[in-house]
C-alpha cells in the first residue's frame, strides 16, 4: 500500500498503536485494545513481551480475537479513496485457534485419528510461534509425553518397522520443536513414568537416529532448569546412552548438544564417576583423534577435564594408549579455553595418578616439552601455574632428562 504523499487523512482508529501504520488484520487482545497482528505478534512473540503495549496490563491470554468490523470499515475506505494511492487490504487467512488446538490434541489419543492429528499438529507448531505458545497454553505437552510414554517400548523395539513406530516420534519432534518455556521444560520432571526415563530409553539405538537426537536435544532443554536432586539421581544407564550416541555420530547438531548436555550434568554428585564407567572417555579420546571443527574439541576437552576430576576418569584416561598425548597435543591448537582445560587435565594427572610409569610416558610423549613451551610464550597466567607446578612436581625425575634445560623453580 503506497501511503506516500497522501492528501486523505487516515481515521487515527485505522492506525495501529505500535506501528501508526494502516492496520491489515486487525486482532484485539484480551485488555480490548485493537493492534494489527503483525505488528503485535512481533511484540508478543518475537520480542517475548508479556504486556498491552498501551495499558501496560500483563497479557494471560495470548489469544487475539479478529475485529472483522473494523477490518471491512478499513477495506471499504481503501476502496473509497483508491484514487488516493490506497489498495483494499485482502482478507487474511484466520489463524489456528486454542479450540482447534485441543481438538486436534484430543484426538491425538485416537488410535484411529492419531497419526492424521499428530502430523496436522507437527505443521501447526512449525509454522510460527505464536502456535507454540498456544500449544503450551492448552497443556500440549501433557498429551505428547502420554503418547511417547505408551510408545517408548514400541519406538524401541527392532522388530518393529518405521511406520510403526511413527506415533511416538512425531510426538516426541512436536514436543521437541514446542520450545517449552521454563516452566513448561520443569513440568516434564514431573510426568507419570519417569520422562527422562522415558527419553533415555528413546535414545536407544533402534528408536532410529532422528528420534534419538529430538531426546538428546530434549533432554538437554530440560537439564538447563532442572533442580540439584534430578540432575544427581540420574541413572547409570542415561549415560550409556548418550555415549552411545556420540559413537555412532548420528548427526552433528547430536554430537553438540550431547556435549553440551554432558558439560552441565558431570560436575554434579557422582556423575563423573558414572560418565567414567560408562566408557565416555575413550570415547571422547577417540573423537579427539579425528575432530577437525574446533568448537566440538572444545567442548569434548571441557567434558573430558570434568571427568579427569574423579580418579576413575583419570584412570581410563590412562588406560587409553593415546590419551595423554591427544590432551597434549591439543594445547595451543583448539581454543584458549581448551588449552587451559588440557592442562587441567595434565595437572590432575601428575597431581593424583603420577608414579613413576606415568611420569616417564609423559616424557616419552612430549607432554614435559608442550609444559615447556607454556612457560616459555605468551598464554594465561593460570596455564602457566600450572604447567610451572607439574615440572617443579617431577623435577628430580624429569631433570635427568639431557632435552630439559628449563631451571625449575
Amino acid at each position: 500500500m503506497n501511503d506516500l504523499q497522501i492528501e486523505v487523512e487516515v481515521p487515527h482508529y485505522f492506525l495501529c498503536p505500535i506501528s501508526l501504520e494502516i492496520m491489515k488484520d486487525p486482532v484485539t487482545l484480551a485488555t480490548g485494545i485493537t493492534y494489527d497482528r503483525d505488528s503485535i505478534e512481533n511484540w508478543l512473540f518475537s520480542q517475548k513481551k508479556n504486556v498491552c503495549p498501551l495499558t501496560k496490563q500483563v497479557v494471560h491470554d495470548i489469544e487475539l480475537t479478529p475485529n472483522h468490523t473494523l477490518r471491512r470499515l478499513i477495506q471499504s475506505w481503501c476502496t473509497l479513496n483508491a484514487s488516493s494511492g490506497f489498495e483494499r487490504i485482502p482478507t487474511p487467512r484466520i489463524p489456528i485457534s486454542k479450540t482447534e488446538i485441543i481438538k486436534l490434541l484430543e484426538d491425538s489419543q485416537s488410535p484411529q485419528h492419531q497419526i492424521t492429528s499428530l502430523k496436522s499438529l507437527k505443521s501447526i507448531v512449525l509454522e510460527n510461534d505464536k502456535n507454540k505458545l498456544l500449544m503450551e497454553s492448552v497443556g500440549a505437552a501433557d498429551y505428547l509425553t502420554t503418547i511417547i510414554n505408551s510408545e517408548s517400548d514400541i519406538m524401541t523395539s527392532s522388530s518393529l518397522s518405521p511406520a510403526g513406530k511413527l506415533a511416538g516420534a512425531e510426538a516426541l519432534s512436536i514436543l521437541y520443536h514446542l520450545q517449552l518455556s521454563q516452566v513448561g521444560l520443569k513440568s516434564l520432571f514431573g510426568k507419570t513414568d519417569d520422562f527422562v526415563e522415558t527419553l533415555t530409553r528413546v535414545m536407544q539405538r533402534a528408536a532410529g537416529d532422528e528420534s534419538r537426537a529430538y531426546a538428546v536435544m530434549l533432554l538437554k532443554s530440560m537439564f538447563e532448569v532442572a533442580e540439584p536432586m534430578q540432575v544427581t539421581s540420574l541413572n547409570p544407564k542415561f549415560f550409556t546412552q548418550l555415549v552411545q550416541i556420540l559413537t555412532d555420530q548420528i548427526s552433528h547438531k547430536a554430537t553438540k548438544t550431547t556435549l553440551k548436555l554432558l558439560i552441565s550434568i558431570c560436575p554434579w554428585g557422582r556423575n563423573r564417576c558414572k560418565a567414567a564407567e560408562a566408557g565416555l572417555v575413550r570415547v571422547l579420546i577417540d573423537s579427539l583423534l579425528d575432530c577437525k571443527e574446533k568448537r566440538t574439541s572444545e567442548m569434548a576437552i571441557i567434558v573430558l577435564d570434568q571427568i579427569c576430576q574423579s580418579a576413575e576418569g583419570r584412570a581410563e584416561l590412562l588406560k587409553h594408549g593415546g590419551g595423554l598425548a591427544v590432551v597434549s597435543k591439543k594445547i595451543f591448537r583448539v581454543s584458549s579455553i581448551a588449552s587451559e582445560k588440557a592442562v587441567r587435565i595434565l595437572y590432575s594427572i601428575a597431581v593424583f595418578s603420577g608414579n613413576m610409569v606415568v611420569v616417564q610416558e609423559m616424557l616419552e610423549l612430549g607432554v614435559v616439552e608442550k609444559l615447556l613451551l607454556i612457560m616459555q610464550v605468551d598464554c594465561g597466567r593460570k596455564m602457566k601455574e600450572k604447567a610451572r607446578d607439574v615440572l617443579n612436581m617431577h623435577a628430580r625425575v624429569w631433570k635427568k632428562s639431557p632435552c630439559i634445560t628449563y631451571t625449575f623453580v
